[in-house]
C-alpha cells in the first residue's frame, strides 16, 4: 500500500527547533517532487517548501532563512528542519510527493505547536 509516514511534530517554545521527517513506502516509485505544506483551522493549506530529485529547492517567503528542506533519495525520505520557530508557524504540516508519472500522495499530517 502506497503511503507517506510523517514524524517529528510536537510542542516547542518560540525560538526553538523541530525536524520533520516523511518516508514514502517502497511502492511509491520514481519520486520527482517532495514538499511540505501546512494548514491551520479554517484556512487553506499553504505551501512551505519543495525539493526536486535534482536537489532544487524553493521556500515560502514566511520561512526563508529559518526552514531547510532536504531529502534522502535512497530512503525516499524528505526532511524539514525548522529553526527559530514562531507562534505563527503553528499548524498541521503535511508531506506531499509527486512521482514522475504524475501520481500524487499526501501524508496524514503532523501537528506542530509553537507556544510558551
Amino acid at each position: 500500500q502506497a503511503q507517506l509516514v510523517e514524524s517529528g511534530g510536537g510542542l516547542v517554545q518560540p525560538g526553538g527547533s523541530l525536524r520533520l521527517s516523511c518516508a514514502a513506502s517502497g511502492s511509491i516509485l520514481s519520486i520527482y517532487y517532495m514538499a511540505w505544506y501546512r494548514q491551520t483551522p479554517g484556512e487553506q493549506r499553504e505551501f512551505v517548501a519543495y525539493i526536486t530529485s535534482g536537489g532544487n529547492t524553493n521556500y515560502a517567503n514566511s520561512v526563508k532563512g529559518r526552514f531547510t528542506i532536504s531529502r534522502d533519495n535512497a530512503k525516499n525520505t524528505v526532511y524539514l528542519q525548522m529553526n527559530s520557530l514562531k507562534p505563527e508557524d503553528t499548524a498541521v504540516y503535511y508531506c506531499y510527493v509527486r512521482t514522475s508519472g504524475y501520481s500524487d500522495y499526501w501524508g496524514q499530517g503532523t501537528q506542530v505547536t509553537v507556544s510558551s
